[in-house]
C-alpha cells in the first residue's frame, strides 16, 4: 500500500497565489496547488499528500462531497486534511475533516497548523511502517509454523508404521522357544523402547493439533464400564514393564456419565501410567482410581516411586521444561505430560500433581460430566 508522502501538502483553492506564501514558511515541504476537487481526485491518486488544505471558495464540485471518498482510499488513510475559510466550514468537518481554520488567519498561523498536521501525518507513517513489518514478520511465523507442521506430520507418519513393525517383530522373537533367557529380557528392553519411541512421536504431533486447534474430540457417554476398560487398553498400551508392578484399578460404580473421547482419554491414561512406571522399580506399586465428584468424574494415577523435586512441579507439564533423567537414566522429554494436560483442559477439565521428593506422586484430572443435550441421546438410547 502507498502511504502519503509525509512532507507533501496539498492547497486546494481556486487562488494559485495561496501557495506561495505557505512554501516560504515551510521549507522542509514541498508545497502543491490543486485547482478543482477532480484535480484532487486524480493527483492524491498519483501522489497521496500528507496535509491537505480545503478552501470552502473552490468551484465546481464542492469538496464535502468529494472528501467522503478520498477518507475511504487506503492510500490516504494516514493523510490530514485541514478545512480553511469563512462558510462552508461545518460541511467539511461533517465529511471528516480533521481541523478547520478560518481563511483570514494570518500566514504564520496556518503553517504553525499545517506543521503539527505534518508531524501527525510522520508518526501515522511510522505507525504504518511498523504495522506492516510485524504483519511482515507475522507472516513469516505463520508459513515456518504451517511448514513446521507439515514436517511433523509428515515425520511422525513415517515413523509410526516401521516403529509398529519393529515392535511387532520383537515381541515374535521375545515368544519364541528357541531364544535363551538371557536375551529374552535384552529383547523386552528394546520392545519397551520402542514402545516408548512411538509414544514420543504420537505425542508430538497431537500436541501440535491442540496448540493448534485442529484436534477434533470424538466425544461420548462414558460410565464406569468403559472406564475400566480404557484402563485396561491403556496398561497394554504401557507395554511389558507394567508386569514388573503391581497395578490396583478402583473405578467407582454407578458413576454419572462423563464427557470424554475414550481414544484420547486412553492416551492420557497411557502416558500417566508410562510416567509412573518410568518413575518405580520393579514390584512398586501403581493405583489407579476413578470416583465421582462435583460436577465431575475424578482420576487418578499414584505410584509409590522417587517423587518429583519441588523445583520441577511448577514447569511439570510443559514440554522440555522438566527433563530429568529418569530413575531407569531414560531422559525424560515431558512430551506425555505436555500431552496429558492439553487434552485435558481441551476436554474442559483440570490436570494437577501432589508428589513429595522419596514419596511418589500422585497425578489427579478431571472429566466434565455430560451435559443436558448428552443426557438426552442416553434417554433415546433406553428407550
Amino acid at each position: 500500500m502507498t502511504l502519503p508522502d509525509a512532507q507533501t501538502v496539498f492547497v486546494v483553492s481556486a487562488d494559485r497565489a495561496r501557495v506561495r506564501p505557505l512554501a516560504s514558511l515551510l521549507p522542509q515541504a514541498t508545497v502543491v496547488h490543486v485547482g478543482s476537487a477532480e484535480a484532487l481526485l486524480r493527483e492524491a491518486h498519483v501522489q497521496p499528500p500528507a496535509v491537505a488544505l480545503l478552501y470552502t471558495d473552490v468551484p465546481g464540485v464542492p469538496l464535502a462531497q468529494v472528501l467522503p471518498m478520498l477518507r475511504q482510499r487506503a492510500e490516504l488513510a494516514g493523510t490530514q486534511w485541514l478545512a480553511v475559510g469563512t462558510k462552508g466550514l461545518g460541511a467539511l468537518l461533517s465529511a471528516g475533516a480533521d481541523a478547520l481554520i478560518s481563511d483570514t488567519t494570518a500566514p504564520e498561523a496556518v503553517a504553525l497548523q499545517v506543521g503539527n498536521m505534518l508531524a501527525r501525518a510522520q508518526q501515522s507513517r511510522d505507525l504504518h511502517g511498523r504495522v506492516a513489518a510485524l504483519q511482515r514478520r507475522s507472516d513469516d511465523w505463520d508459513h515456518e509454523e504451517k511448514v513446521r507442521d507439515q514436517l511433523i506430520h509428515m515425520l511422525v507418519h513415517d515413523l509410526k508404521n516401521p516403529i509398529a513393525a519393529v515392535m511387532g517383530l520383537l515381541e515374535i522373537v521375545q515368544d519364541d522357544a528357541r531364544v535363551p533367557d538371557d536375551s529374552r529380557e535384552l529383547l523386552k528392553v528394546a520392545r519397551d523402547e520402542t514402545q516408548h519411541l512411538l509414544h514420543l512421536a504420537v505425542n508430538m504431533l497431537d500436541i501440535r493439533k491442540i496448540q493448534a486447534g485442529k484436534m477434533n474430540l470424538r466425544r461420548e457417554l462414558m460410565f464406569s464400564p468403559m472406564f475400566q476398560e480404557v484402563i485396561a487398553l491403556a496398561c497394554g498400551d504401557v507395554g511389558s514393564g507394567m508386569r514388573d508392578r503391581v497395578i490396583r484399578t478402583e473405578v467407582e460404580s454407578n458413576l454419572s456419565p462423563a464427557s470424554a473421547d475414550p481414544e484420547i482419554l486412553r492416551r492420557v491414561m497411557a502416558n500417566l501410567l508410562s510416567n509412573a512406571m518410568k518413575h518405580t522399580t520393579g514390584g512398586g506399586q501403581i493405583a489407579v482410581t476413578v470416583r465421582a465428584v462435583k460436577d465431575a468424574v475424578q482420576l487418578s494415577v499414584k505410584d509409590d516411586g522417587e517423587g518429583i523435586p519441588a523445583e520441577d512441579i511448577p514447569n511439570l507439564f510443559a514440554a522440555f521444561e522438566q527433563s530429568r533423567l529418569t530413575l531407569h537414566g531414560r531422559f525424560d522429554t515431558g512430551m506425555g505430560l505436555a500431552f496429558c494436560k492439553l487434552a485435558v483442559e481441551e476436554h474442559g477439565g483440570a490436570i494437577s500433581v501432589q508428589s513429595v521428593r522419596g514419596h511418589g506422586a500422585t497425578f489427579i484430572f478431571t472429566l466434565p460430566l455430560a451435559h443436558d443435550a448428552d443426557d438426552d441421546d442416553f434417554v433415546e438410547l433406553l428407550n
